[in-house]
């Protein structure tokens, strides 16, 4: 519906000598292609989104602590997994290992900040010994990854 024109009539189809008035524009808005171009970018955002996330399933724990401010890289994740397993990213390691791949890893980045993620169903003892891993191996700059329950309650003195 672009524009087009609109013959104003008013000479009763006769094409002689008498004069007829211009022709008027008629201007309508085309929104198909806007709606169309809108509709790919929600495709791909809702297929994209999903993959944005580290793709190892683990149930954090729920705490209500604010979250950390993020670098430029990509963050260096150590995962420990419900049935006890130890990941550097998406990648599976031994706990023998893991202090030598990580210091190996992190000689080529500009941070040396490690993201611990940690099943919420994993004993206590387990996610103590890779942190204690860590921090022998130098590395004490370890966050730990939880997922935000809410906002934080007012603690008062007294």
């Amino acid at each position: 519906m672009a524009a087009g024109t609109l013959n104003s009539g008013g000479n009763g189809g006769r094409r002689g000598r008498q004069r007829t008035r211009r022709a008027q524009l008629v201007s309508e808005i085309n929104v198909t292609p806007f709606v169309d171009v809108m509709m790919v970018l929600l495709i791909i955002f809702m297929v994209a989104a999903p993959l944005s996330v580290v793709g190892i399933p683990v149930e954090l724990p729920e705490t209500s602590a604010t979250s950390l401010l993020g670098d430029e890289e990509e963050p260096l994740t150590v995962t420990i997994t419900v049935d006890g397993q130890v990941m550097i990213q998406e990648t599976e390691t031994s706990r023998n290992v893991l202090v030598q791949q990580l210091q190996a890893i992190a000689a080529e980045r500009d941070s040396n900040k490690i993201f611990l993620r940690a099943d919420g169903r994993n004993d206590w003892n387990g996610v103590a010994e890779v942190m204690g891993l860590l921090n022998a191996g130098g590395f004490s700059n370890i966050g730990l990854v939880t997922d935000i329950i809410g906002p934080v309650p007012n603690v008062t003195d007294g």
